[in-house]
């Protein structure tokens, strides 16, 4: 079976976009997902590279081209206005859920894309956070318990780091094997490279 590497952070509206689609060509091609928490923040400064959100002309076109790429896969998708939010505290909370179990991953992925894109709410507000976990059935001091802990911060350091390492300097990126794809505009491209 194949494999699709999805480095993402859930601060990336792109990375979001590519959450709805990406299990669908996976289904379609008979391919596994391997969801790859990084912290973009740590990407961007480790390339030099930064958020479109800090180049004005650059950010008012983002806006457009999310609203198109929303319409194109027909996914819901409103503006957060608590942006730019750190996501620190947020990819920590990723990694933990991962080490626990698949399905508490994607309950609190869910949830999170969720309050960021589609309902948006201050996911920099710790209170903000609690409520949006509590919905989602997952206990809020539990997730402060988890990203307080030595191994998961490891972990998501040493996860960005390698992305870093593998050439990654964006979200989403994808690797199928050794090729690697930036952007949910080259879904396309990891299709064919399934195929």
């Amino acid at each position: 079976m194949k494999t699709i590497e999805f480095f993402f952070d859930v601060g990336s509206p792109y990375s979001y976009l590519a959450y709805h689609q990406l299990p669908k060509i996976a289904q379609a091609r008979k391919a596994s997902i391997l969801w790859r928490p990084m912290l973009l923040g740590g990407v961007f400064q480790a390339t030099g590279n930064a958020s479109p959100a800090t180049v004005p002309l650059k950010a008012v076109y983002s806006q457009v081209d999310l609203e198109r790429w929303a319409r194109h896969f027909n996914v819901t998708f409103n503006h957060n206005p608590h942006f730019p939010i750190n996501t620190l505290q947020l990819m920590r909370g990723a990694v933990a859920m991962q080490m626990r179990s698949d399905e508490e991953f994607h309950r609190y992925l869910s949830a999170i894309f969720s309050a960021m894109f589609e309902h948006p709410r201050n996911l920099g507000n710790p209170e903000e956070v609690a409520a949006v976990l509590e919905d989602a059935g997952i206990s809020p001091l539990l997730f402060l318990e988890l990203i307080k802990d030595d191994k998961v911060k490891a972990k998501l350091k040493s996860d960005t780091e390698e992305a870093v390492a593998r050439g990654v300097f964006g979200a989403p990126t994808f690797f199928v094997g050794s090729d690697m794809f930036w952007g949910q505009d080259r879904l396309d491209f990891v299709d064919m490279a399934l195929s």
